[in-house]
């Protein structure tokens, strides 16, 4: 029993970064159609946003030495600012543009951003000590698991559940879930464009940042390529879960975490560097299944 609730605690601690990446992708496709390929680089951003600029192992704490409270508020609109920045001075340019050169700028912004942290801070990671206490194990059940990855699961959960009553039961939230159904139509019926297209901008960015201080709390370390790894993990969530479907996102999320986690148990130990492999192929058996997503949306239809 110790054994399998311990699975079951990192297979939800791995899902809820990948649920909430995907998230932060699928909001954007939703109004844009745009996958964001820098989103992975938004985190990045705000984790090293904590840090003073330094070409050493060890970085002094900028931000970091805030206390919580106006720690974690800051570094969420980091990431919002950042995110909406993009949107206004790239994106907004390239809305009549097809699907292929979003994407491409996209990429091309992700490089600029990883050069821009590179300028600053060289390539070497940073160790980083954000609320070490929260690496104490606590005993839940028989199983010792660190107290930061139960925080990260109810954080997650919270975050989920709060994005969920913002979409259903707010006018924003509303118009957004209509622009993402029919975003020509929701024009005419009134919806403003920039007004919903930022709004999704800003929660996407503040989900990166999300996921750069659990990431920043749980390694102790910030590396400029911490983000992609979670950004492709999540596109792959976001395409499993259904292009533009935010529930598809998140329990697609959930299932690569557990398949994951699971991958690590049962695989025989010369098999376990080969994990990733493994999971990419359960992969593309779930695509070639099912290759419009398991919960494919209206929204997944071209705009008109």
């Amino acid at each position: 029993m110790t054994a399998i609730l311990q699975i079951v605690f990192d297979a939800l601690s791995l899902g809820s970064i990948y649920a909430l990446g995907a998230l932060g992708i699928a909001l954007i496709f939703g109004v844009m159609r745009l996958v964001n390929f820098a989103h992975g680089d938004y985190i990045s951003f705000c984790v090293f946003a904590m840090l003073v600029p330094s070409t050493d192992a060890m970085s002094e704490m900028f931000l970091g030495s805030l206390p919580t409270i106006v720690l974690i508020p800051v570094i969420l609109l980091i990431g919002a600012g950042v995110s909406v920045l993009s949107e206004i001075i790239v994106f907004r340019r390239l809305r009549d543009a097809n699907p292929a050169t979003m994407m491409i700028a996209s990429f091309a912004l992700g490089f600029i951003l990883k050069h821009f942290l590179l300028m600053l801070f060289s390539s070497r990671p940073k160790s980083i000590n954000l609320w070490p206490d929260l690496g104490l194990p606590v005993e839940i059940l028989g199983a010792r698991l660190p107290l930061l990855q139960l925080i990260a699961i109810g954080i997650t959960i919270i975050i989920l559940v709060a994005l969920s009553a913002f979409l259903k039961r707010t006018r924003f939230g509303l118009e957004m879930r209509a622009a993402a159904e029919n975003f020509t139509m929701a024009r005419m019926l009134g919806v403003k464009a920039n007004q919903v297209i930022l709004i999704a901008f800003a929660i996407s960015g503040m989900l990166a940042a999300s996921i750069g201080l659990i990431l920043a709390a749980q390694t102790g370390t910030s590396d400029i390529q911490m983000g992609v790894s979670v950004m492709l993990v999540a596109f792959i969530a976001t395409v499993i879960g259904g292009l533009g479907s935010l529930a598809g996102a998140v329990v697609a999320g959930y299932l690569i975490g557990a398949a994951s986690v699971l991958m690590q148990v049962i695989l025989p130990l010369e098999a376990r560097p080969f994990r990733d492999a493994f999971v990419y192929a359960a992969v593309i058996a779930c695509l070639i299944w099912r290759p419009q997503g398991l919960f494919a949306p209206k929204s997944a239809k071209q705009r008109v």
